[in-house]
């Protein structure tokens, strides 16, 4: 209805929270969850309270070295969507044109449409590899645009952008006064190859992660986003109006999970899991899949290019999950994660094999 917000809500997060559930989960993209028992802390490490700020100083101040940026670079939220949000709301007002990478992460397109602003698409083709072209940044950047948004690692392919492409990308942003968001939550998965973050590459860039994927700690809702001061500060006055103050207890442990981080857990979780995936892929030439350099996804077209119809006999002949790629606006395809334990990705790996067998 005319002068009525869009109604803020996505399929995809819908759908995750109601029926990916399976005895065989290869829907989830991040890594195993760590139980509470495995950080080192002792109940007098928390507190239930604290003074009201924006920003426990302590997780800023972490965040602020693991970066090596100012505390004035830094905002909380209530994990990478949360974050993405509040950047999007930071830098866009309405009628604002944004450019979204195709496919992407429901959440992003939802976000930005929930904003008000008109939403132009940026193409990452699967004939590239799912690579982003300059020459098609080129092709639809406008003096209207405010901002561009990509994943890195890209959700849902798994594919890494190279900082030479991501340089290229915000060099056409800055010449129409545009910004560009990158959300890296997938980023710290590249375990042999890692990667600075696009932040900096210059202040027009805008970073997103947080502790979910690679560290196993989604239920500590720990995000956070980087971006220049100003934009810094009105990410927070927005955030009064959303999470105010958030938990103070998952602020402690995050400090605590902060101070104690060690990739080995998850680097030799997903050797092992690759290893499977890779026996797999060997195993069924038919798929048209980019293998990225690493991370837990990937996102291969199914043969006949039906990915509803296989999803739907995968789990309910199955008991397997997967994401059908309609949700990434590719429903000839589906996303495949492989960061739970090596013993339910390889009996779920069987049964999509089993599932892609079938007459």
């Amino acid at each position: 209805m005319s002068g009525r917000r869009t109604e803020a809500r996505t399929a995809y997060i819908e759908w995750a929270k109601l029926s990916a559930a399976t005895r065989f989960n290869l829907a989830a993209s991040g890594v195993q969850g760590v139980p509470l028992s495995e950080l080192p802390m002792k109940l007098s490490d928390l507190e239930l309270s604290a003074p009201g700020s924006y920003g426990y100083p302590p997780l800023l101040e972490r965040l602020a070295r693991r970066y090596r940026v100012s505390t004035k670079n830094l905002a909380g939220a209530i994990g990478t969507s949360m974050a993405n949000y509040l950047a999007m709301s930071a830098v866009l007002e309405p009628r604002d044109e944004v450019i979204i990478e195709q496919p992407t992460y429901d959440p992003m397109v939802e976000a930005a449409r929930y904003l008000g602003a008109e939403i132009k698409r940026l193409p990452r083709r699967p004939e590239n590899g799912f690579q982003v072209r300059i020459e098609d940044m080129e092709k639809i950047v406008s003096k209207k645009t405010r901002l561009v948004v990509l994943t890195n690692l890209h959700n849902p392919s798994g594919v890494l952008l190279e900082e030479e492409t991501l340089r290229g990308i915000g060099h056409v942003a800055l010449g129409v006064g545009a910004r560009v968001l990158v959300d890296e939550v997938y980023l710290e998965l590249l375990f042999d190859r890692p990667q600075r973050s696009a932040f900096h590459l210059g202040e027009h860039f805008i970073v997103t992660s947080s502790l979910t994927k690679a560290y196993g700690l989604s239920g500590l809702r720990c995000g956070w986003i980087l971006a220049a001061p100003e934009l810094v500060e009105r990410m927070w006055h927005h955030n009064d109006l959303f999470g105010n103050i958030p938990a103070h207890i998952t602020d402690r442990l995050s400090v605590i999970a902060l101070d104690h981080l060690d990739p080995t857990r998850a680097k030799s979780l997903l050797e092992a899991n690759w290893k499977l995936l890779d026996r797999f892929l060997a195993e069924r030439p038919e798929l048209d899949v980019a293998r990225p350099l690493g991370g837990t996804i990937i996102f291969p077209r199914v043969p006949g290019g039906d990915g509803d119809a296989f999803c739907k006999l995968l789990r309910e002949k199955y008991e397997t999950s997967v994401v059908p790629g309609r949700f990434f606006e590719m429903p000839e395809r589906i996303r495949i994660g492989i960061g739970n334990g090596s013993e339910e990705v390889e009996e779920g790996l069987r049964r999509v094999r089993l599932a892609l067998e079938e007459p």
